[in-house]
């Protein structure tokens, strides 16, 4: 799961645009991001692909491949995200392959049954794992900055909630006794791990480019 984002300002307004095709997405961050000079736009609305192989190691590689190829197409301010679900017992798998995990054209239902087959042989108590997310970002001069978050939970063996996206239904926060479907979006965009790397990255805009915000 990925994006870029390219910040440009004019009049004062600084327009990120989100290179994803995942409205879902789109949408949350939008939550997430609350500064009102920001404007958010989606590849979709552009009509632009930059589609770019993630051939990294960990969410940080990932990020900041897909930083790095959007700034030299596009220069300016660039944003990269990449995250996933990273489960205990299969050693943080699907991780990185969070969004391609059993075939890049498999629904989410279907690569939820998969997860369980591969935890099935283990006690439920031991199905822990974690949601992460990092957050590469470029400047004008190519200084690169790392921004990351994670959240903690269990899979659970049923779909639970409406709300959310991808794994959102299995994702079970004890503390909050609910998956992150079940929540209610202001709730998530708190607490999620993309909240808590958005939150970093929102503290540095507004300390960098405080005078255009």
């Amino acid at each position: 799961m990925w994006l870029f984002f390219c910040v440009l300002c004019y009049d004062s307004i600084m327009e990120i645009i989100l290179a994803t095709h995942n409205q879902d997405k789109v949408k949350e961050i939008a939550a997430i991001l609350k500064l009102s000079a920001v404007k958010l736009r989606s590849l979709s609305e552009l009509g632009i692909d930059a589609d770019v192989d993630e051939t990294g190691t960990s969410y940080s590689e990932n990020a900041l491949i897909k930083a790095r190829h959007a700034h030299a197409q596009l220069g300016g301010l660039v944003l990269a995200d990449d995250s996933g679900l990273s489960i205990d017992l299969l050693d943080g798998y699907p991780g990185i392959y969070s969004a391609r995990f059993a075939g890049e054209r498999v629904s989410y239902p279907e690569k939820i049954e998969y997860i369980w087959q591969l935890l099935a042989d283990y006690p439920q108590e031991q199905w822990t794992a974690a949601f992460h997310c990092a957050l590469a970002f470029i400047n004008h001069q190519g200084k690169e900055y790392i921004f990351s978050g994670e959240c903690r939970g269990k899979i659970i063996s049923e779909m639970r909630g409406e709300h959310g996206f991808g794994y959102d239904p299995i994702f079970y926060m004890p503390e909050y006794q609910m998956t992150t479907a079940e929540m209610d979006p202001q709730l998530k965009n708190m607490i999620s791990h993309r909240a808590l790397a958005f939150a970093k990255f929102n503290d540095f805009l507004q300390e960098q480019y405080s005078g255009e915000l």
